[in-house]
């Protein structure tokens, strides 16, 4: 057995990017693809600008894709045969990661040793992937959960599906394998020490940023004949995966409740829902459309396709309002994007939508999923838009993916340095208040 080697302190060389289940070069809005593909695509580019190389692997979900593909110069994104390429879903994947893990594994060995210097696992799936790299490579492993299986099972839609306990258990390994774990946001970082015994000593708080340049304030009255709404009309937009956990049906209820108090109003209100089914939501693709026939609003609603990041630009900026009434996000990409649009947000008060969206000045936040306080909270947000509109934007602009990507480096700077001197701080027994751990680590 060749002798066990350390990572070397300093800024990495190369990363070795782990996205089992989504591939970071699909649309986001469809199928599996969302925040997370946003992150590692915006992340990965600005270490790249930075001069680190990254490897991204991802399963294979169609015979027709390359084995790689050079996403951008500098990040590279290899496709790992993994299971048959269509048909599979994420709940079936467990079974693929040691077929996975030997693709990772394999690519790594065709080189010196120490070609990676660091892995960063996306969701618990890389996570288990990750897990096995970092011992083999005696790297460090940095793992960004995403969302989390205890936390969603906490707050479930109606009707909609637990995550298994095989999931849980994965994540627990994970978090206590990992040698830095990346929450987005406070509450996260605190979810992972209350439900999962996580190391506060390896959790750092990494907010994700946003594309200030693609998403930014233009010409609405463009923006609307981009999208072909009338320049008078009243829009309400939702954008995201169509999925009970979403919970796009609170809006249209909404809407609902909207043209009820008012009916002068339909003959202005518009409500845009940009994304496609997912998850649970393929089980009933059509339901959100026989929603809005059985509420009587199907003549205001507009379905729209998962929409390349330069058009949805101009859906943000032709809306008057985003809605965010997700039951549980981790951070809420979409609530950052509109706000740098300008457009302001009502959201749900819930996990790093709090952060997202500053309550009273970027948007206005709603305790729990009643469409009357939605419908409200609507009204509220029109009532003083353009003030709202350029704290929106002013809230954004707190949120840069530069300022991520610099924090990342930080992180897999100071694991390698504890790996090369073998310090590893030692994981709790047994996890009580928050507030008798030590503190934290959060990184703005």
């Amino acid at each position: 057995m060749p002798a066990r080697r350390f990572a070397r302190p300093g800024t990495p060389r190369r990363v070795a990017t782990l996205s089992v289940h989504t591939s970071p070069l699909d649309q986001p809005g469809a199928g599996d693809a969302g925040g997370m593909n946003v992150y590692i695509v915006e992340v990965s580019r600005r270490l790249a600008a930075r001069g680190i190389a990254v490897d991204i692997f991802t399963r294979a979900t169609s015979s027709d894709l390359p084995p790689v593909v050079e996403m951008c110069p500098g990040v590279t994104v290899r496709h790992v045969s993994a299971g048959p390429f269509e048909g599979l879903g994420k709940e079936e994947l467990p079974a693929q990661l040691c077929a996975f893990t030997a693709a990772v594994l394999r690519e790594e060995a065709q080189h010196e040793p120490g070609y990676y210097d660091v892995v960063h696992s996306h969701y618990w799936l890389s996570g288990q992937v990750g897990w096995l790299a970092r011992d083999r490579w005696s790297v460090p492993l940095i793992h960004t959960a995403h969302t989390l299986a205890k936390v969603k099972n906490e707050a479930l839609a109606t009707g909609d599906r637990p995550e298994p306990r095989a999931r849980v258990i994965g994540e627990e390994q994970v978090v206590a394998e990992a040698d830095r774990l990346i929450a987005n946001t406070d509450e996260e970082a605190r979810q992972l020490v209350r439900l999962y015994g996580a190391d506060p000593a390896r959790t750092l708080v990494v907010p994700p940023g946003v594309d200030l340049d693609r998403f930014a304030p233009g010409d609405r009255a463009a923006a609307r004949r981009a999208v072909g709404v009338d320049q008078d009309a009243l829009v309400l937009l939702f954008v995201g995966r169509i999925q009970p956990l979403k919970a796009p049906d609170v809006l249209l209820h909404a809407a609902a409740e909207m043209l009820a108090a008012d009916p002068a109003l339909r003959s202005r209100l518009q409500v845009h829902v940009v994304g496609a089914p997912s998850g649970s939501g393929l089980e009933a693709p059509k339901q959100l459309e026989q929603l809005a026939a059985s509420l009587g609003i199907a003549d205001v609603v507009r379905f729209f396709p998962p929409q390349p990041p330069e058009r949805l630009a101009d859906h943000y900026r032709a809306a008057d309002v985003a809605v965010v009434p997700s039951h549980n996000e981790s951070f809420g990409l979409v609530a950052l994007e509109a706000q740098a649009c300008g457009t302001p947000v009502v959201a749900a008060a819930v996990g790093g939508l709090r952060t997202a969206v500053r309550d009273g000045v970027s948007g206005v936040l709603v305790d729990g999923h009643d469409p009357r306080d939605y419908a409200t909270a609507v009204r509220a947000v029109l009532a003083r838009r353009e003030l709202l509109s350029a704290g929106a934007r002013r809230h954004a602009d707190l949120f840069s993916w530069d300022r991520t990507a610099d924090t990342l480096v930080a992180a897999y700077t100071s694991a390698a340095e504890d790996m090369a001197g073998a310090v590893r701080p030692a994981r709790p027994r047994a996890v009580g208040p928050l507030r008798a751990l030590p503190g934290i680590q959060v990184a703005r």
